[in-house]
């Protein structure tokens, strides 16, 4: 039942009293936000801090929700002003991600891996790995604005309208980040194969 439904169906369920709608959102949103969050903070605890207070931001807002833009662009807008506070409070004007997965395990198991070879040999695995890695260390060197359009637009699976409300930008301004980062990310991979 909750599968067919609409993200805002369920908010608005949620809001009306069904706990098992959040429940529902929560499961279809819970990964896409974290992996959002880990990648633009580069701390697995940061990212785990911010995202409850982004899920009890949602608890609280349930009773005066209403339909405004889609529900994705709603809580990765509560997302990135949360993000800002974040940054605000440590003293930070600029985004940074310095998290080497190699250090922490913990933390590679959070984010999400590349679907798995057709072929499983040794080979071939070590070098869908070595290859996710070198993404993951392309995304992190993107700029900060570039990198959270790309990140809302591949975990959020958000549209450039979307991110640009999320971000509070203007829709060219959302497609010149997301643009600059495609290309930069293009050309790194391009010299890794």
């Amino acid at each position: 039942m909750w599968d067919e439904m609409s993200d805002e169906a369920l908010m608005l369920a949620y809001r009306d009293g069904d706990a098992a709608a959040f429940e529902a959102l929560y499961r279809r949103w819970r990964g896409r936000l974290y992996r959002y969050l880990l990648r633009q903070c580069g701390s697995a605890a940061h990212a785990d801090e911010l995202f409850q207070d982004i899920w009890l931001k949602i608890v609280g807002a349930r009773k005066g929700y209403e339909v405004a833009a889609k529900f994705s662009t709603w809580l990765f807008r509560i997302a990135h002003n949360r993000l800002i506070d974040h940054y605000r409070a440590q003293g930070r004007a600029a985004i940074v991600s310095l998290v080497s997965y190699d250090d922490d395990p913990e933390d590679a198991d959070r984010v999400a891996a590349l679907p798995a070879a057709a072929v499983t040999q040794p080979e071939v695995m070590i070098e869908r790995k070595a290859l996710a890695q070198e993404l993951v260390k392309h995304i992190e060197a993107l700029p900060a604005a570039q990198r959270e359009t790309f990140l809302l637009s591949e975990e959020g699976e958000l549209t450039l309208e979307e991110i640009a409300v999320a971000t509070g930008v203007n829709r060219e301004t959302a497609k010149s980040r997301l643009r600059y980062a495609l290309n930069k990310l293009r050309a790194a991979l391009k010299e890794v194969r």
